[in-house]
């Protein structure tokens, strides 16, 4: 039986394990999951995560949330190339060092300037102070630079030589601002040379095809339903705001 992987390929780490099983040739069924329509708040779904996150996996009675988790429990069910989570400890350690760090980092930062630019304007109809804007932008600006200085340096890839869980990680959370229209790429050449590596190790089809989604969230913005939102404005704007 194939596993089940709930996902909503507008969320960064579902993105990550969707390309992460595709490119592994991992067989699963794919469970849609649209969180602007509330499915994660189905009854379904809460047997499958009661954290009503995605991504999730189902695997018999077997249940998992959080990205990071599940491409790792993959990578060992399913015995990956060693590159994707190296059996080296020292590369290991350069993988999990920055899986550690991002959570706090470039996923918070890359999120909160997609929300401030697009979503809370465009969505909610709420103006964003210029200051916070700002604030948002330097902050993200910040976790790039930490990117190309810290975890790139002069490698190729984050663990060395080979694509990682790492990178994986990193990209699908710095592509996500690019929805918003703010190319985080364009004056960073290490950072958009790395990119270019990322999508040719995964594939430019598979690449484009995962960040379809994202890549068109400002056409989405202005032609969606938002009233599914409207109930949780207050919750979103002390989380971005």
């Amino acid at each position: 039986m194939a596993v089940e992987l709930y996902l909503d390929l507008f969320s960064q780490p579902a993105r990550s394990v969707y390309i992460f099983a595709k490119i592994n040739n991992i067989k699963f069924d794919f469970k849609k999951i649209t969180l602007f329509a509330g499915d994660q708040y189905g009854e379904e779904f809460g047997r499958v995560n009661v954290m009503r996150k995605v991504p999730a996996l189902r695997d018999g009675d077997f249940c998992l949330g959080e990205s990071i988790a599940i491409m790792t429990y993959l990578s060992e069910k399913f015995r990956t190339p060693d590159h994707w989570y190296p059996a080296d400890i020292q590369k290991r350690a350069r993988v999990n060092e920055y899986l550690s760090w991002q959570h706090t980092a470039v996923r918070m930062h890359g999120s909160r300037v997609f929300w401030l630019r697009l979503m809370i304007p465009k969505m909610l109809g709420e103006e964003v102070p210029k200051d916070r804007m700002a604030a948002a932008l330097e902050d993200l600006d910040v976790s790039l630079q930490l990117i190309e200085e810290k975890f790139l340096q002069d490698r190729p890839f984050i663990a060395g030589d080979d694509i990682s869980l790492a990178d994986l990680v990193a990209i699908v959370e710095i592509m996500q601002p690019l929805g918003s229209g703010l190319d985080v790429f364009e004056t960073r050449p290490v950072l958009s040379g790395w990119r270019d590596r990322v999508r040719a190790a995964i594939g430019p089809e598979l690449f484009d095809e995962a960040h379809q989604v994202i890549l068109g969230a400002q056409e989405m913005a202005n032609s969606m339903d938002t009233s599914a939102l409207l109930p949780f404005k207050p919750k979103i704007l002390r989380l971005f705001l």
